[in-house]
Formats: structure tokens, C-alpha cells, sequence
């Protein structure tokens, strides 16, 4: 059942959802959020290129801004920040704008939604509660997934896969189907090794891919007990392998040598060269 807005009732009377008041209110230059909004409507009411877009259209560039913002979060340069979250919530604004046309929903429905989720994850701030654990909090999202929904669920199936396998391991673990420590998992990794070595010399191509994904999944397990981010991890090491192969280059140049034409022992030596003169951290050859 849904209101007029698009939006299913709380499962919690009213009073129940804020005993307590929140302790920041809205401040007034909030209102440049709709102005967003305003914007948008009148794009697509006086633009024609705006006017025929729909959530399809729109999809592609939507998932390449947030990756363009998750570049400008990665370089730490707040006006390319400011820039990109400007671009992101045009992208918003979009989507509110045509849920509104299709009579689906309006930003005080999605706004709410958000609110009585986050009041429902944190019943210590808002209905004098303990403040919930990891397991709490886990039993909490299972609930409003809905009853029977299994705890791995509802994981878009366009999630990335180092993220999904870090969320799935989360969500085991939530409740309570976890190592105790680091150590299960490093000998895991250990494990998948050597049953990888073993599929190789087989060289049967589908049983090798499934070791290797389980490899790739025990890493994962492994970052996540270790308090690591793996995908932050995997960057770190991208752009550290970029920076020494760039320098890797310059050396060869410098010393006459033509990278594609270099044989591997002259290869190694070079980028155990480089590595020997720490070009990892951004230093120019």
C-alpha cells in the first residue's frame, strides 16, 4: 500500500520514529537543493534535448559521473570535487524531476523514505535505544528487504565484483558466519594457491577461472578482516605499478634502450632499477 506520493506507509506509528529531535535542523541555504530541482523542470520543459530524455537515456551518464566524482574523491582537489557533485546531482535532479512526471514519487517522498530508514538504523539517536552493533544493524537491513529475503539478497546485480564479494563477506559475517581473526583467511589464500597451481596443470580453462575467482575472493575476505578496503587497495597498487612503468620508461629512453624491442632480463633490470630508487610515491625520473 502507497500514498498519494508514491511512498509505502511507516511501519512505525509517528511517534515512534523521532522520540527523540534531531539535533541539526535544515539550514536556509538548503533551498539551493531545489533550486536543482527548478532548474531541472525547466530544462525539460523548454529544452528539447532535456524534454526527450527518460531513465534509460540517462543511465549510462549517470554511472559515469559517479565514477568521474569517484575520481575527484580520489585526487582530493576540492573545486573538481564541488564540480563533480554539482554534475551528480543534476543526475539526481533528473531522476526526482521524472519520477514527479510519472506521478511516482516527489522529493519529499524520497526524502522521507531516507529519513524513516536512517531513524530505523538508529534507534539510539532517535527512540532512546542502545546504540545497535554490526549484527543489529545487519537484522535491521534484513527486515526491510522484507520478510524471507535471504541475507545475501538485494545486492544490485550491477555491483562491481570486488565490491560485491567485500559486501557479501559483510553480510555472512553480519550474521555471524566469520573467521575469528585474520589468520583463517590468510591460510585460505594459502589454500586457493595451491589448488590454482594444481587446475594449471590440467589446463582446463573453466576450472582454472573458478580458482582464480576463488582466489580473488579469499583476498577479498582476507583485506576485509585486515580492516582493509579492497578496491582502495587495488588502486593504490595501480597507480603505484603506473608510476614505476612510467619511470621504467623515461630510464629506457634515457639509456637508448627501446622498451618493445628490450628483452625481459633487460625489462627486470630496469624496474628493479627503478623500484631500488623509490619511484612509487610520485617522484620524476
Amino acid at each position: 500500500m502507497q500514498d498519494e506520493k508514491g511512498v509505502a506507509p511507516s511501519r512505525f506509528p509517528a511517534s515512534r520514529n523521532r522520540r527523540c529531535p534531531p539535533v541539526v535542523e535544515p539550514r536556509a541555504s538548503d533551498v539551493a537543493l531545489a533550486r536543482a530541482l527548478a532548474l531541472v523542470r525547466d530544462l525539460r520543459a523548454r529544452c528539447p534535448w532535456d524534454g526527450a530524455q527518460t531513465r534509460a537515456t540517462l543511465r549510462p551518464y549517470l554511472v559515469e559521473e559517479v565514477l568521474e566524482l569517484e575520481a575527484a574523491l580520489n585526487d582530493g582537489d576540492p573545486l573538481e570535487l564541488r564540480d563533480e557533485l554539482g554534475d551528480l546531482l543534476l543526475h539526481l535532479a533528473f531522476q526526482l524531476v521524472i519520477g514527479e512526471e510519472r506521478k511516482e514519487f516527489d522529493a519529499e517522498a524520497v526524502t522521507r523514505t531516507l529519513e524513516e530508514k536512517m531513524w530505523r538504523r538508529h534507534p539510539h539517536l532517535f527512540a532512546n535505544a542502545e546504540r545497535p552493533d554490526h549484527e543489529t544493524w545487519e537484522r535491521t537491513k534484513r527486515r526491510e528487504r522484507g520478510v524471507g529475503s535471504g541475507t545475501l539478497r538485494g545486492l544490485p546485480s550491477t555491483m562491481p565484483p570486488l565490491l560485491k564479494a567485500y559486501r557479501l563477506q559483510e553480510r555472512a559475517a553480519g550474521v555471524g558466519f566469520d573467521w575469528p581473526d585474520a589468520k583463517g583467511p590468510m591460510l585460505k589464500v594459502k589454500e586457493e594457491i595451491g589448488e590454482l597451481e594444481r587446475e594449471t596443470g590440467n589446463e582446463k580453462r573453466e576450472a582454472i577461472e573458478d580458482e582464480v575467482g576463488d582466489l580473488l575472493f579469499a583476498v577479498v575476505n582476507l583485506a576485509r578482516k585486515l580492516g582493509i578496503e579492497p578496491n582502495r587497495a587495488l588502486e593504490r597498487a595501480n597507480d603505484k605499478f603506473t608510476r614505476r612503468f612510467e619511470a621504467m620508461e623515461r630510464l629506457a629512453e634515457r639509456r637508448g634502450v627501446e622498451i618493445g624491442r628490450a628483452s625481459v632480463e633487460e625489462l627486470d633490470r630496469l624496474w628493479e632499477e627503478v623500484k631500488a630508487l623509490g619511484f612509487a610515491h610520485g617522484q620524476s625520473l
